[in-house]
């Protein structure tokens, strides 16, 4: 209790102390040294070097009006002020408001500025200096903090920015300006979204048309000679870079006049729509009104195409080929028109060669090309055997060919699969030792897999090896953009790897490697597994676990494998995919593949008519320069 008390009076006899201490002394006592008044700018008397800037939001000529007023306005302004002398007049035209992009009069300001050019800024309104808050602000401060410092003058809302009351309001204004260019922007993005409704397209120009006096698009023909030549070239197959110095030689203009084409022009022309006849409205959006910068439309907003919308310069089958060629090229298989073939005759009867850098074909593709040609109907081979052991024969009922799996694989002719690579074996690419190109071919419905040797000739050529130290080595074969498909076909899972094994098969001249799709080895990472917590979350029903250890994946076989070390002996050796080896006669495993045609197949102009189409537009070109 004592304590408390002695505390108590401890702080009264403090606050006392303070108390006393703040009553101050007589002011008599002090000397005050009075500081210098603001400077009043607007009527100072000493010398002010000003910039005015100003803006108008396009370049419509109707908006010029605008710009020679502020502009005679301001020049009076400084004339007014004996002591203000005008350095520069900063313009911007037909530029916004939002962001400083492509501003450059601003930015050549804010630089005189920094070399210490200008005292002061002058403009109209906060709206025309910025409609950015950060940016207002920002270089409101940033000028204010020069030494000297330089202070904006925003006339209409008479504020000044190195006044000490300024900021606040600078801020509400310049707030209030940036959400009216967003309210803008909104009603102008409806008033767009309302015309594509109603089928009112924006065609900005295009090489080949011309906009007649109702806005049409009609076909220029001059030019349209040009955009059928790049076309049918293109079709042909010669690449853009290839099409843009043929025409550069030729002397023809592109839409501006130029005369220097580049590849990326005659990529601009090859993909736009509208060279068919067809208007594909809003290809970009703008998703951002401060900083302006397009993005490329992925279904982010609607999209409107109105097929027959004028006249076309190509055919629509013709556009549409030129789009997969361009496509296709992204994977490194440039020129080549992608088309499904099925082998028709021989031992590879039903099987659909394949180019690991094809696109733009689906699994039940695969499907059709290969039943097209033969009944795909696969037995079971315990179906279709009926076997008794003869006389003198060895029965080899109940023996079983055990698993290469269960060895191991350093030997073993294999293929590994993951999503976006195909690798052989060392076995299997020594198998053809002088060969270091192959064509893949694929039986979707057996699910049977082949490599036969072939050469550059052929246009579905891999490199599927290279030579180290004088031995051939395995090589990695992307496929980028046909595996996705081959795991649909066989509905694996794309993060795991799969190994198929495979053997050998030969007959005289002929020798073609066959792997077996429908029993693999998975490799499951096992960060797969710790994603899905456990590793039989990770597997599916058919699909167990093999080994686990220090290894970066863990590998899993299916699971009927359980029961047995591998196939019954006279099902191995009379399996169907073997049966058809068996014939002493010709296998013709050379045999080309003959062309699929599904139901809505391109009908595209055939090499013979766009050979002689170009060597027509191109008569025409240079008789038109001799005669001119």
């Amino acid at each position: 209790m004592k304590v408390a008390e002695e505390k108590a009076g401890s702080v009264a006899a403090q606050k006392e102390k303070i108390r006393e201490r703040y009553k101050g002394i007589d002011s008599d006592m002090l000397d005050v040294i009075p500081a210098i008044p603001p400077e009043d700018f607007y009527h100072t008397q000493v010398t002010k070097r000003v910039g005015v800037y100003a803006r108008v939001s396009t370049d419509d000529p109707r908006q010029t009006s605008s710009y020679e007023l502020q502009k005679n306005h301001y020049e009076d302004v400084v004339k007014r002020h004996d002591n203000w002398v005008l350095v520069k007049i900063y313009a911007d035209e037909g530029i916004s408001g939002t962001s400083l992009q492509h501003r450059d009069a601003f930015l050549d300001m804010i630089a005189d500025c920094k070399a210490g050019k200008l005292d002061m800024i002058i403009t109209k309104t906060v709206a025309r200096f910025a409609r950015n808050v950060l940016d207002c602000i920002g270089y409101a401060r940033e000028l204010a903090a020069m030494q000297p410092p330089i202070g904006i003058f925003f006339e209409t809302e008479n504020i000044y920015t190195l006044n000490s009351n300024s900021e606040m309001s600078l801020s509400f204004i310049a707030t209030l300006a940036q959400e009216e260019s967003h309210t803008k922007s909104e009603i102008m993005n409806a008033s767009i979204e309302m015309r594509f409704r109603r089928g009112i397209f924006l065609t900005p120009p295009l090489l080949g048309y011309d906009n007649d006096e109702d806005g049409n698009l009609v076909i220029n023909e001059e030019e349209a000679k040009t955009v059928r030549l790049i076309f049918f070239m293109y079709l042909y197959g010669y690449s853009s870079q290839k099409i843009a110095d043929t025409l550069t030689e030729l002397g023809r203009r592109t839409k501006l006049g130029n005369t220097k084409w580049s590849s990326i022009s005659v990529l601009h022309i090859l993909q736009n729509e509208r060279c068919c006849g067809d208007v594909l409205a809003r290809k970009t959006f703008t998703p951002n009104y401060l900083n302006h910068k397009s993005k490329k439309n992925k279904q982010d907003r609607n999209q409107y195409r109105q097929k027959n919308h004028h006249e076309a310069i190509i055919s629509r089958d013709d556009f549409l080929a030129v789009q997969q060629l361009i496509y296709n090229s992204k994977y490194g298989n440039k020129g080549i028109l992608p088309r499904l073939h099925v082998i028709e005759k021989g031992v590879l009867v039903g099987y659909v060669p394949i180019n690991p850098r094809w696109s733009g074909f689906q699994a039940i593709d695969y499907m059709n090309a290969s039943q097209s040609i033969s009944n795909c109907t696969v037995q079971s081979t315990d179906d279709m055997l009926e076997v008794q052991a003869n006389s003198g024969d060895f029965d080899w009922r109940g023996y079983e060919v055990a698993r290469g799996q269960y060895f191991s694989d350093t030997h073993r002719i294999t293929v590994t699969f993951t999503i976006h690579e195909i690798k052989f074996s060392t076995a299997s690419v020594r198998q053809f030792p002088s060969c270091s190109h192959v064509e893949i071919l694929i039986h979707p419905n057996k699910m049977m897999f082949a490599a036969r040797p072939t050469d550059k000739d052929n246009r579905n050529h891999i490199q599927w090896s290279k030579v180290h130290d004088a031995v051939s080595v395995p090589r990695m074969i992307s496929g980028n953009a046909f595996l996705p498909v081959l795991f649909e076909i066989l509905g694996w899972n794309t993060s795991y790897r799969y190994r198929a094994t495979g053997q050998l098969l030969q007959n005289g001249t002929d020798c073609i490697l066959i792997y077996n799709l429908r029993d693999t080895e998975v490799f499951i990472s096992k960060n797969c597994l710790q994603e899905t917590h456990t590793s039989q979350e990770a597997l599916s029903d058919d699909i167990l676990p093999f080994t686990t250890g220090a290894k970066k994946d863990i590998v899993a076989y299916p699971a009927d494998w359980a029961s047995n070390f591998g196939e019954n002996y006279y099902a191995q050796a009379y399996a169907p995919e073997i049966a058809e080896f068996s014939t002493d006669e010709c296998w013709h495993t050379q045999a080309h593949g003959t062309p699929y045609y599904k139901k809505d197949d391109l009908d595209v102009s055939s090499p013979e008519t766009l050979q002689s189409n170009i060597n027509k537009i191109l008569q025409e070109i240079k008789q038109e320069d001799t005669n001119g």
